[in-house]
């Protein structure tokens, strides 16, 4: 059960910020609104996958998304019913929480929304899924390299 308010937590809080950064005139794509040093909001529409890669195909893009949100859905939902393995549960989780709000706003809006900016570090922007993905990676990463163990 955990895992399951894991994945709702970040897709409930991550559509929320973007109706949030959707819907206030303060956060423009052309520019950034300082929020902690180093870290700024600033609206962005990525028309296709990360870096708006195959924006020219915006399509192909969400039934991508779409084909690999149900594959790691069904690999989730056979390890839920396995003892221990709570790394790759959370992972998996942190995944399909992204995953999901990302797809469903490529299939909603036509874009998925980003606000999270680190203007001294670098131009791109990103979303609390983006980094939901990024953890959820790194965690099955180490649930492999430690062999499943934990």
């Amino acid at each position: 059960m955990p895992y399951i308010m894991t994945l709702v937590s970040l897709f409930a809080a991550d559509s929320a910020m973007k109706s949030w950064i959707e819907k206030t005139d303060t956060v423009s794509e052309s520019q950034e609104r300082a929020v902690f040093q180093g870290v700024a909001f600033k609206r962005y529409h990525n028309r296709g996958a990360m870096m708006n890669l195959g924006e020219e195909r915006q399509q192909l893009v969400a039934v991508l998304s779409l084909v690999f949100s149900a594959f790691v859905t069904g690999i989730f939902a056979v390890t839920l019913g396995m003892k221990g393995k709570r790394l790759l549960k959370t992972g998996l989780a942190l995944i399909l929480g992204g995953a999901y709000s990302n797809t469903y706003d490529r299939l909603r809006r036509k874009y998925v929304v980003d606000y999270i900016t680190f203007p001294k570090i670098s131009t791109m922007v990103f979303n609390l899924s983006d980094f939901g993905i990024m953890i959820g990676a790194m965690l099955l990463t180490i649930s492999e390299l430690s062999g499943g163990q934990d």
